[in-house]
């Protein structure tokens, strides 16, 4: 029996670690069709199209940091059936994170240069916050997806208007990250601390200001 769980355990790991080459190596696929596939593909300015490129890394940053927190949040869960509703948003996660590198390749640009930081720094926080216990890695996912919801509102707002690719992508993802935050307090999500609250929006606005550029 220990031999197995030895087995099972490297299994695990082996796998992780496939996963997180494939993320940060930008190897995604999509189970769902990309939202923008029917916009009206607009002629966008150069300044336009820097604009809209240095969001939608923003948020392709954002999916792969989700890559990393459902991963390590399902790996170290306790209760099976929070494992598995973490199992799939990270897959629902991961048509958000082909989507936008898809967006990003069309408008000629490129992920950040700093993904492996990103997955990494993600995977530890996701970590401590599943040994923490179900209730607390719950609640950490309903103020992550608080947080990026109110963060894709506001690139909905900043988006050239005519835009209208990543602008549907970017609304998609909205509803999903709305209802992956809903799924997460009905299993039993914790309050989040106010301190704790106060810092991760404070590494959000590194993280983004950071990925617009690089």
């Amino acid at each position: 029996m220990s031999a197995y769980r030895s087995n099972s355990s490297l299994d695990g790991l082996i796998a992780g670690f496939d996963k997180a080459l494939r993320v940060v190596g930008g190897v995604a696929s999509s189970s769902r069709p990309n939202p923008g596939v029917h916009a009206t593909d607009c002629e966008l300015s150069d300044d336009e199209r820097r604009h809209s490129a240095g969001l939608m890394r923003v948020n392709h940053v954002g999916e792969v940091c989700a890559q990393a927190l459902y991963d390590s949040q399902a790996r170290f869960g306790k209760s099976p059936a929070i494992r598995k509703q973490f199992e799939k948003s990270a897959r629902e996660e991961e048509d958000h994170l082909a989507w936008t590198a898809e967006r990003l390749s069309e408008l000629g640009s490129q992920p950040s240069l700093l993904n492996p930081l990103w997955y990494a720094g993600s995977y530890v926080l996701g970590s401590i916050a599943a040994k923490l216990g179900d209730p607390h890695s719950l609640g950490f996912v309903v103020e992550t997806e608080r947080q990026v919801e109110a963060h894709l509102n506001r690139h909905l707002q900043d988006l050239p208007p005519q835009d209208a690719k990543s602008r549907a992508i970017v609304e998609q993802m909205r509803v999903d990250e709305i209802a992956h935050g809903a799924s997460a307090q009905a299993l039993g999500a914790a309050e989040t601390p106010l301190p704790v609250r106060m810092l991760m929006t404070a590494m959000s606005k590194v993280m983004t200001t950071t990925a617009y550029r690089i």
